[in-house]
């Protein structure tokens, strides 16, 4: 199995984009055309990693019938994590989709919930995200407390 695929999507989403954190201006109003182009070429440069990776990745022909039972066991459970990330891009490339339309409807940047400023250090790290920290804590919790009983 080739590793590097998995090894590409822990990269930072700058490096991916070939951009440097963005550096605020006193007294710049937020998502301001620069901020807006800037999350642009991040979520794009990410878009087009991704596709590219899942592009190159070759879920047919993998099978070798080995004869040994525990290397076909490591064989299928290697092949599952390879459909597992699959999974997990594809949900991505839809999110991207979905930021990519934001950043249109000039929606992107404030929270779903409270509608503040999400901040420009989180959306570098997560350019995805519609929550302020905040909501996505309340969130998290909430889907805690559902799931433990």
């Amino acid at each position: 199995m080739n590793r590097d695929k998995f090894k590409s999507s822990s990269l930072s989403i700058l490096n991916i984009a070939g951009v440097k954190p963005y550096n605020e201006k006193s007294n710049e109003k937020y998502m301001n055309n620069n901020q807006i182009m800037h999350f642009k070429t991040i979520l794009h440069a990410w878009y087009k990693h991704i596709i590219n990776n899942l592009n190159h990745t070759n879920l047919v022909n993998k099978f070798i019938n080995f004869p040994d039972i525990v290397d076909r066991a490591m064989q299928e459970e290697e092949f599952n994590l390879m459909l597992h990330h699959c999974n997990r891009e594809r949900k991505i490339i839809i999110n991207i989709q979905k930021t990519i339309k934001r950043l249109e409807e000039n929606k992107f940047g404030f929270c779903d919930y409270c509608d503040i400023e999400i901040g420009i250090k989180r959306l570098e790290a997560n350019p995805i995200t519609n929550l302020c920290i905040d909501c996505k804590t309340m969130a998290e919790l909430k889907e805690k407390q559902v799931t433990k009983y």
